[in-house]
Formats: structure tokens, sequence, C-alpha cells
């Protein structure tokens, strides 16, 4: 398949893939009849970059053939990272010069220095500029340096430059999840032009991981605004990731509205949307298609997505549910399809009851057809995979605790260090007591005296752009695995099953990582060659895909796909993915469900609160200012809940699995 000729179509008919494709332009109207915007659903981040990168490349070359300019505006961000990466390839292996080529930038925080780390003048250089044969004139980046009582007539001369240069033929967009585009906040005007802006609190909070706390990312910006670039002859908004759903939605399928000001686009003449399959969830022809087009009813996992998503509109538990409820809420073909309500419900009924097991490790000695898991072997090899020191107890420690408590062999793989989740002042607390405790045995240990002294003296200086020295990234990664080990040994699990991987591709010490490696791989392989585990948990986190939690479970794949050709044992392991303090897996997907009993709960709180790090001054807390055991607990509440108003049995909590069938 062609992704390429998918987007580049004059005339497109696909709008998708799969379920989500329309096969004619008939169909299409019928599919994306809610949708504003033509909108182009891909599988993974990485064909949604090969498409963008194509489409971009293909303008770069039209006008080389007619000896004009290519003027792009562009933007930063982690989902631009593939598709620029895909334009380096280009250059380095086909040849496609960037020398006819004009960039000019969106955005740029104020105040901020070029050359700080933070920047995007820096981002940019470093992903994009510094790497092909644009010729250093031809960039323009928002200037974050110019004194303030400037910047008025610097942002328009900024608009003077685009119109001198012809305008921008393509501009590529990201979307934030307040719906800005650029940094054209909630409450920008349609008719905004470059200016200076106040970024919005949810906005800065994203970026506090980056600029080491929300106190220290800038508080405004400049940006070009709203309709300087709907006056780009064509647009390109690209967004991936599950947490982009619900603005994506708004975006296409609500009318243009300021607060979220991403919908202007909808008013372009020449506008698409691409996205991959978790930024597409909340589209109505994703969410629920029943409602745009006839379904293939024969599929059992579509059936329990419909019914639970009645259950919802209805408020009614599912055996409850009746022919007129059915018939109300837009699914009488597969009423009649199935000939009785009666005959839906059980079966969706005794699907979901199924999913529920006090037995994440398989229960011995039972008839296990309807369970999730299998009897045998009783005494499992487990290896939980956790992303950073912390997601196995906040994601699954109350299945971690069930699983050593009835006797499996039980491992944990901490995949990352998590030292660039640490703050700095963290560290000082943790010298000053390794420095008090060295010089009660030996007083004179100055090499103790002249570490503490290095590390302190760093962070006292630390400059805004300085990538934390070795020693430093040392200490915060081992204050992580202090606080892993202590956690787990609270759970019973001895010092030799636990192991810490410190997978290279993170270790930049910058939040944007190295991309995955042949050691990464190697790494993980070795350890799941030693134990030869029958089963394996992994977060399955999509929400970010250049995030760490989806690199450590691409490392987990790839190691899978190598091994599975040529490992006896492999035939028996079975992978089952968990979600994050994020989010939980919708109750249709969910294929394993833990209870877990009030005591069990509390005991999953201690666990994570030994993760002290985390909860004082904790970097990646996001806009949610919930402690990561209180988002815990309430998600897992959550997850117990629906059940019970689905009409299962009620439990105070539940943790939820999905297997992964490769």
């Amino acid at each position: 398949m062609d992704l390429s000729k998918k987007l580049q179509s004059d005339n497109p008919v696909f709008y998708g893939f799969g379920e989500y494709a329309p096969t004619n332009l008939t169909h299409r109207d019928m599919l994306t009849k809610y949708e504003k915007i033509p909108t182009y659903i891909y599988p993974e981040g990485k064909d949604v970059s090969q498409v963008v990168a194509d489409e971009i490349a293909d303008s770069i070359k039209k006008e080389q053939q007619k000896g004009g300019k290519c003027v792009l505006g562009l933007p930063t961000g982690s989902t631009q990272l593939g598709i620029y990466a895909e334009l380096v390839r280009k250059h380095k292996e086909e040849g496609l010069s960037f020398n006819n080529v004009v960039t000019f930038n969106i955005d740029e925080y104020y105040p901020m220095s070029p050359h700080s780390i933070h920047s995007y003048n820096n981002y940019m250089h470093r992903h994009l500029y510094d790497h092909v044969d644009i010729p250093e004139e031809n960039i323009h980046i928002p200037d974050g340096t110019i004194m303030f009582d400037s910047v008025h007539d610097y942002c328009r001369e900024y608009e003077r430059l685009i119109k001198e240069a012809g305008g921008i033929d393509v501009m590529l967009l990201g979307i934030g999840r307040t719906g800005h585009i650029g940094f054209n906040e909630p409450g920008s005007g349609r008719n905004t032009r470059t200016r200076i802006i106040t970024l919005d609190p949810v906005t800065r909070q994203e970026e506090a991981t980056e600029f080491q706390g929300f106190i220290n990312v800038p508080r405004r910006a400049i940006t070009m605004g709203v309709d300087t670039i709907l006056e780009s002859r064509k647009i390109i908004l690209v967004a991936l990731g599950e947490s982009k759903a619900r603005v994506i939605q708004k975006t296409v399928e609500e009318d243009p509205d300021s607060e979220v000001p991403a919908s202007f686009i909808q008013e372009h003449h020449n506008v698409k949307i691409v996205l991959d399959s978790g930024a597409s969830s909340q589209l109505v022809r994703v969410r629920t298609p029943w409602l745009v087009d006839n379904m293939d009813w024969n599929d059992d996992r579509l059936v329990r997505k419909a019914v639970v998503w009645l259950c919802k509109q209805a408020k009614k538990p599912i055996l409850k549910l009746t022919g007129k409820d059915y018939n109300d809420f837009g699914l009488s073909d597969l009423l009649a399809t199935a000939g009785s309500p009666y005959r839906i419900n059980i079966k969706v009924f005794n699907d979901l009851q199924h999913t529920i097991t006090g037995w994440p490790g398989g229960k011995p000695k039972v008839d296990d057809s309807n369970r999730p898991e299998r009897a045998e072997p009783a005494k499992k090899r487990i290896v939980i995979f956790s992303p950073h020191p912390d997601d196995d107890v906040i994601s699954m420690g109350g299945t971690l605790l069930r699983l050593v408590e009835q006797g499996h062999d039980v491992h944990v793989a901490y995949q990352v260090s998590g030292n660039f989740a640490v703050a700095d002042e963290y560290i000082s607390r943790y010298l000053d007591f390794h420095h008090e405790y060295a010089d009660f045995y030996d007083s004179g240990n100055k090499k103790a005296k002249e570490q503490k002294e290095k590390v302190l003296s760093f962070l006292k200086n630390k400059k805004d752009n300085e990538v934390d020295i070795p020693d430093v990234r040392k200490a915060k990664g081992l204050i992580r695995r202090m606080e892993a080990r202590s956690a787990l040994r609270y759970f019973g699990i001895p010092d030799s099953h636990i192991h810490f991987l410190d997978l290279p591709f993170y270790e930049s010490g910058r939040r944007q990582k190295n991309p995955i490696g042949e050691e990464d791989v190697k790494i993980v392989m070795n350890l799941l060659d030693e134990v030869k585990p029958h089963q394996i948990f992994a977060a399955g986190d999509l929400s970010d895909p250049h995030g760490t939690h989806r690199v450590c479970l691409d490392t987990i794949f790839i190691t899978l796909e190598h091994m599975r050709k040529e490992k006896d044992w492999m035939q028996d392991c079975w992978l089952w993915l968990y979600r994050g303090a994020w989010a939980e897996w919708e109750a249709d997907e969910i294929e394993m469900a833990v209870p877990i009993s009030p005591i069990e709960l509390a005991r999953k709180r201690d666990a994570i609160l030994r993760h002290q790090s985390q909860k004082e001054g904790a970097m990646f807390m996001g806009e949610d200012e919930r402690e990561f055991w209180q988002r815990a607990e309430q998600r897992n509440r959550a997850t117990a809940r629906l059940y019970d108003q689905l009409g299962m049995a009620e439990y105070e909590a539940m943790e939820a699995f999905v297997k992964y069938y490769p």
C-alpha cells in the first residue's frame, strides 16, 4: 500500500486505514459526515511522519523544477520529530536539496536566548537545519531576545518578511492540548497577526518537565497569529497520540471557536489533518462508527464496544437493555442482526464477566477455557517491565502483589534510570547523608567530600542550557533505584529479582531522548533469555508516540519480534499491557480485570509513597495536580465502578490489562 499516494491525491478517496477508510467517494461522504476538515488516519506515528514528509518534499521538488522558492511554515514539538528526521533522511539518502527552501518558524518563547537548550531556535537547528543544505539567510525564527518595547515593531517586520518571500506555501502545524496552533492560546481571535502572547497555564504545565519545574517555564511567547497562518496556501495539521484525541475531535467536528483556535483552520480552502490511530480515537467514525456506517456485527469486539457505549447512553446495566434502547440510540442494525436484545446482552455480559479474575497468573487445576490466563504452569516465571522506577506500583501494584502472594517467580525490570524526573534541589539531602555516613566511618575520606562538592557546585552554577553532568545523572538515578528497591522489598520481591536496565536511549540528559539502538534491544533480550518468562507485563501507554513509555514499549516489541523466531520458550509467552497514571483502558478493550481489595489498595498506596522523589517536587505531574497515589486509586476505583454500572459484581478497585497479539 502506497501511503503517500493516499495523502497527496488531488481528489483523495482514502481518509484512513482499515474500517476507517472509505472505499469510494460516496462512502467517504457517509463516513466523514461529522468531519469539517479532510482528515487522514494512519496506524502509527511513523506512517504519519512518512506521508507528511513526502508531501513537503514534493512541494520542494515542484518549486525546484520551476526554479522557484518553497516557503515553509514550521513548528516545533515532539510530534514533528519524525517528520524532520524523515526529511533529513531524504536529504542524505535521496539527495533532496533544501537550497530553494525558505522557512518561517511559527513561534518562540519570550524571553529566550537562541542558544538555550529550551529555545525553538536550538530545536530547529538540532533536528533539521544543521543536517540539510538550507542557506542560513533563508531561516527565520522569532527572536526571543528583542527588547520588550520593540516586540510590536519586530512582529510587524516578521509579517513583512513573510510577504516579501511571497507568502507561505506549506504551513505545517501541531496542536496543543488547549487547542493552540503556534502559541495562539484559547481566546485568540480569527484575525490575529504575529504578536507577543501570554501562555495558558496548561501549556506551561505541559512544558514544566523540560524546564525543571512549572515556575521556570516562560510566561510569554512570540507567535504567528491565526490570520497569518490561514494566509498560507496549504495547511497540514499533524497530531499523534491519545492525549490529543479530545482537542482533535473539537477541531474537526465542532464549529470554529476562539476557545479552540485550531478550529479556525476549517475556514481554509486547502487544509488537511493527519493523525495516528490514538489521536483519532474520539472522532465519531472511530469512537462510534455505527452512527455513520453499516457494521459487520460478526466482530465480537465491535459488538462489545457498541453495547458498553449504549449502557452509558441509556444509563443502564447490560442485562437491562431493551430493544427500544437499541433503536433509540442508533443500534437497530445490530438488533436486527442478532434477533433479540437478550441474545446480545447475555453474550456481552458473559464476555465481560470472563475478564474478571483474582488469579492474574492463572488459577491452577481449573477449567481455564473462560479465563483470561492459562491454568498451567501453576507457578509462572514473570517479567514486569516498568519504564520508570515507579510505573510498576502505580499502574499494577495490586496485581504485582497478588502475583507474588500466589507464588509466581516475579521479576521486575526498570527500563530507564528515571534520573531526569528528580529535581535538582532534591539531591542535596542525599548527598548530605552520604557524606555524613562516609565521614562517620572515615573522617578523612577526601574523595566523598570532593564528589559532594563537585555535584553541589555544578547544580549551584548550572546554566540554562546545560545538560546534567554524568555525576549528577548518576546520583539522581541512584535515588530512583533506592526508592524502587524499597517498594519491591515491601512486596516481598528479593533484590536478585529487581533489574535496573538503564537503557542507553534514555541517557541523553535531556527530555528529548535518543532513538532506540541495538544496545537497548540487546539488554532487553538478555534479560528475557535469562528468565524465559511465561508472562510479560509492559506499559501500554501510547499517548505520546515519542515519550519514554512508548519508546520502552517499542523496544520490547522489537525484541520480541527478534526472539519469537529463534526461541522456543517464546511460543508459551504471553504479553499483557497495562496503562499508567494518566488513563485506563476502555471497558470494551479490557481482557483481564483484577479486583483489588481495600487492604491491597492500601498496600499499593504504601508502595507508591516509597517513591518519595516523585511525591516532593515531581517533574512529571502534567496539568493534573493530584499525586500519583491519588490518581492510581481514583482510576482503579473508577474501573471497578464502571464494571458495577455494567452489571458486574461490586469491587473496591480494579486494575485492567489488554493482551498483545503479535
